[in-house]
């Protein structure tokens, strides 16, 4: 492999690199690094390296959320990374899965305080659909010819140049665990250097997020001194699909809802009853049909009134590199539904989706009858101004208006009796909340400022209003009264929920160099 490949960019297109005049004397230990246009690709990856065997020995501990002894050995082991690196640390106790705070010292007043939000917790893994013995045994993996991967040795990860499209896969190599170890690499850099940051750095990594971080809330009240900050970061979720720097101010919330609709008492012979008796699964079908039209768009009234888009976002978005023609065609579908202009516009509407329907029973448990009830599992995609109380009470008046009448429970015969049209209708968040945060606050301003001068402006760092995923910034956000950006480090095919998750080593490389522009970047 030539040597010169260790410093082609971690990005992918390629981006600008600074001068690298000063790079001989940090090798020496003599050079100060004193802005975030100081850690060029090459040494970002030097500081990278240097850590891999800490990843990996990370993604081989086990961390379910459901097993909170797993959780708590994958807390001991951060506390200890983060103190061999001068932090101050805490775990915060949090139902036997605690969280961990850690602290960079000497911090200053005359800084403005930054928190940064991880999560050391993944996803549940069913280890038979993964392509490797175990989603705890890290492989490192390159692309074959034929586009599949292969295992190589994951020696070379430590010695070497190193292919940035070398991938490692495991549970959480993504999501989240990749992004903590990027920050520990930059620390490494930064102390390296023997400076110090420009920003006090707090950190706070979730140990439940994965299950919608039902306690986050309660922990940052219980700490709200220790949190106390000028601004948040949030290092989650997927990069935009070009892979440049990426910055997103808000995330849509979830919410989930059921819908049932009621026929006769019990299924009923479909030759003796066929043309008597109303078939729910029919009458459920012409009500779901009702709530949104052939273009995608809600038509319940009131649904998108809330949604306050202005030119100057409208024009941030239409600047985002989507290419939604090869978006489509990965998706397989030969046009969008018309919700917003652009991709990036649908985001920023609350979404009706319909996520399951059952009736009956259908393949070969199917049987000749009229069905007794048919039921529709929803989620709605919530927006900072349209909350799941906001969306499911519209949805609630709307089935009113088609004429049904909404029980809680099964209908009894005097309703039946009384009433043509039976359902019950139920609504509620489920996990985390929207949040939004204007581009144009400090923390926003800071944050594309560090992004241009890590890496120039050509092209420039991609902006997203709102991104479709949820992530709990909402209930932290709400105690602390702060500012965030979400700041995503990882690839956006990296098969995060997934089976075979896996992170790209360029961006390894690349969000080391973004955590320490941001470090090294005053507020």
């Amino acid at each position: 492999m030539p040597t010169q490949f260790a410093a082609r960019a971690a990005f992918a297109p390629q981006t600008p690199r600074r001068p690298l005049a000063w790079l001989p004397a940090l090798l020496l230990g003599t050079a100060s690094l004193t802005s975030a246009a100081d850690l060029s690709t090459p040494d970002a990856e030097r500081y990278a390296q240097a850590t891999y065997r800490e990843y990996l020995d990370l993604l081989s501990l086990p961390n379910d959320a459901v097993a909170p002894a797993d959780i708590r050995k994958n807390v001991d082991w951060l506390e200890q990374a983060f103190r061999k690196r001068g932090f101050t640390t805490r775990q915060l106790a949090n139902n036997g899965k605690p969280m961990l705070y850690a602290e960079f010292p000497n911090s200053n007043a005359a800084r403005k305080t930054v928190l940064f939000y991880m999560h050391l917790d993944g996803q549940p893994v069913i280890p038979e659909q993964w392509a490797q013995k175990s989603p705890w045994t890290p492989v490192l993996k390159r692309k074959t010819a034929q586009g599949g991967w292969e295992a190589i040795d994951s020696a070379q990860l430590f010695s070497g140049p190193l292919d940035p499209e070398w991938r490692v896969f495991g549970r959480s190599s993504a999501d989240d665990k990749g992004p903590i170890m990027m920050m520990l690499a930059a620390i490494d850099a930064l102390k390296a250097s023997g400076g110090q940051p420009a920003v006090n750095v707090k950190v706070i990594l979730d140990s439940e997020e994965e299950k919608g971080s039902p306690t986050i809330g309660e922990v940052m009240k219980a700490n709200h001194d220790l949190l106390r900050c000028d601004a948040m970061v949030i290092h989650d979720g997927p990069m935009h699909a070009s892979n440049l720097p990426t910055l997103i101010f808000g995330n849509r919330g979830v919410a989930q809802a059921k819908l049932t609709v009621y026929g006769a008492k019990v299924p009923l012979h479909s030759g003796h009853y066929g043309n008597y008796a109303p078939n729910p699964a029919q009458l459920l079908a012409s009500l779901l049909a009702s709530m949104k039209n052939d273009q995608g768009r809600v038509t319940v009234p009131g649904y998108y009134d809330h949604v306050k888009i202005s030119e100057a976002d409208r024009k941030i978005m239409a600047a985002v590199p989507d290419d939604e023609a090869v978006l489509n065609r990965r998706l397989g579908i030969a046009h969008a539904d018309k919700v917003g202009a652009n991709y990036q516009e649908a985001m920023q509407y609350p979404s009706l989706n319909v996520r399951g329907m059952a009736s009956a029973a259908v393949g070969d448990k199917v049987a000749n009858i009229v069905p007794d009830t048919a039921v529709a599992e929803l989620d709605l995609r919530t927006t900072p101004d349209s909350s799941a109380a906001y969306l499911g009470k519209l949805i609630e008046d709307h089935i009113v208006r088609q004429g049904y009448h909404l029980v809680k429970n099964t209908p009894t015969d005097e309703e039946r009796s009384r009433y043509g049209k039976l359902a019950s209708f139920s609504y509620q968040a489920e996990g985390a909340d929207a949040a939004g945060s204007p581009i144009d606050s400090a923390v926003g301003k800071w944050a594309y400022k560090a992004l241009t001068d890590s890496y120039g402006t050509n092209p420039v760092p991609v902006r997203i209003r709102m991104m479709g995923g949820t992530v709990p910034t909402a209930d932290i956000v709400g105690v602390l009264q702060v500012p965030f950006a979400i700041i995503p480090l990882v690839n956006a095919d990296n098969n995060q929920h997934a089976a075979n998750e896996n992170l790209r080593m360029g961006n390894y490389v690349s969000g080391v160099r973004t955590i320490y522009g941001l470090i090294t970047s005053p507020l």
